[in-house]
């Protein structure tokens, strides 16, 4: 869901613009990570090949939810740094998605009715937005919003019979719906709604049940290193580039490239279920997921946050404040009559 509004959120003219500085960034921002904590863990750590596999494919992402709600409450999707900052995280996450399905997950026959209503939905959906928005646009039941829940759902649906995901489709269908919700905004803010407030939250309590405060406690010096190796590396292989790209906010991409949350977590729970990874394991790397998820959010938004003004964002300047207080109102002088009471 949140790949699917994240596509909805970039402009295909300016995608196109970006496309070799997103796929740079976010290329460097999975690599890095990923050989970096695999090597760690094996041989740093001495966990399986296997396990190690998962931490560094774990490790590797970039959390698509925490930076689309920051650029979302920032108004930063609207800019050309926003799009370029969400095409790279997908371009992380689809590469972590892909080694995870390489390295693990054996696919089925009903990979090829997967692709198959895949490539459907994403060529028919746009062609029929104006019609079904004029016939079906704007009612109390949502219409347009359930029909765009089936179309994922289908996908969710043959991703897991073929043994795969569906994060690719999902975000290229956004994209291909984009423009229809850039004419829709009403409808484009009601999916958030339910993306944040409804769906995202049921999949992170799932996950966090599993976890062993105890055992993270008693490792307590392998989080440090598994934290630190995450952020360095992504730092390491992604400013270079953001100093490039996205000057002069290269800290800002840099920092929001770090975070994860959502494919990590996604990881390491595969990992878990499938028996790759201990408890221990599993409860480490998803404390230092969610350790990603606000470290560098936090540091971002409070010392390289944009200029939202200089970027054009509308409504971003201070704005006077109105309201006067109590003490104002009431030691004001009255103003003078100049001429006899009527």
């Amino acid at each position: 869901m949140l790949t699917f509004l994240a596509g909805a959120e970039v402009d295909p003219d300016e995608f196109r613009a970006t496309w070799k500085a997103s796929l740079l960034i976010g290329t460097a921002s999975f690599a890095a990570p990923f050989a970096g904590v695999l090597l760690l863990c094996r041989y740093g750590f001495d966990w399986t090949w296997k396990a190690a596999e998962i931490g560094g494919t774990a490790l590797s992402t970039t959390s698509l939810a925490v930076v689309y709600a920051v650029l979302v409450e920032t108004g930063l999707n609207a800019t050309a740094l926003g799009k370029l900052i969400m095409s790279a995280t997908f371009v992380t996450d689809l590469a972590t998605v892909l080694a995870l399905s390489v390295l693990f997950i054996r696919p089925t026959w009903w990979l090829l009715p997967f692709v198959a209503a895949s490539v459907l939905l994403i060529l028919v959906m746009p062609r029929l937005e104006r019609w079904f928005f004029a016939q079906y646009g704007n009612r109390v039941i949502e219409t347009e919003i359930k029909g765009a829940f089936a179309a994922l759902l289908v996908l969710m649906w043959l991703a897991e019979k073929a043994n795969s995901q569906a994060v690719l489709p999902a975000f290229l269908l956004g994209l291909a719906v984009s423009r229809t919700f850039a004419r829709h905004r009403a409808t484009q803010q009601r999916f958030r709604v339910v993306a944040f407030a409804l769906l995202t939250p049921f999949f992170f309590l799932r996950s966090g049940m599993n976890v062993s405060l105890p055992l993270v406690i008693a490792n307590l010096g392998l989080l440090g290193a598994l934290l630190g190796a995450k952020l360095v590396l992504k730092s390491a292989a992604v400013h270079p580039l953001a100093r490039r790209h996205a000057h002069p906010h290269a800290a800002f991409t840099t920092l929001l490239m770090s975070t994860g949350l959502t494919f990590g977590t996604i990881s390491a729970t595969y990992g878990y279920t499938a028996g790759i990874v201990t408890k221990a394991q599993f409860s480490l790397l998803v404390t230092v997921v969610v350790l990603t998820a606000v470290l560098p959010t936090a540091v971002a938004q409070r010392y390289f946050s944009p200029d939202r003004p200089a970027l054009g964002i509308p409504g971003s300047a201070d704005q006077p404040r109105l309201r006067l207080a109590v003490s104002d109102r009431t030691s004001a002088p009255a103003p003078e009559q100049n001429g006899p009471m009527p």
